[in-house]
């Protein structure tokens, strides 16, 4: 096999300065099921994927600071039309700023909303109609 043959992403590492609040953030607020919870190493189950965080520079290489205010990453999960507003508004009633409400996009086909997690990353919920 080569590196072209590659058809699964197994898990997303998300690399935190702030370990305890993004934890209890896809924990509280997301509600993703913990899978491995270690002191620097936790693990939410996301369908077939997971979703793991762990220390900035907890490894054996140096994986460096996070440009102030730029998100690391931008995560979209994909949901049933219906859902995104209903998200809206659980977001909004646990706290959580938003960056944009549910918005259409036609020429996507996609209705969605973003929002960010504690570390700064980009979060995106959307469907497909």
């Amino acid at each position: 096999m080569t590196l072209g043959g590659i058809g699964n992403l197994d898990h997303t590492i998300l690399l935190c300065s702030k370990m305890a609040e993004t934890r209890a953030f896809y924990r509280d607020v997301m509600q993703f099921p913990i899978e491995t919870d270690l002191e620097n190493w936790v693990s939410f189950r996301v369908g077939s994927s997971l979703l793991t965080l762990r220390p900035r520079g907890w490894t054996n290489f140096t994986d460096g600071e996070a440009a102030p205010g730029s998100a690391s990453v931008q995560l979209a999960f994909r949901v049933p039309p219906p859902a995104v507003d209903a998200c809206h508004a659980e977001l909004v009633a646990k706290g959580v700023p938003v960056l944009r409400g549910p918005t259409d996009l036609p020429s996507w086909r996609h209705r969605t909303l973003f929002f960010r997690d504690p570390e700064n990353n980009l979060i995106e919920i959307y469907a497909e109609y």
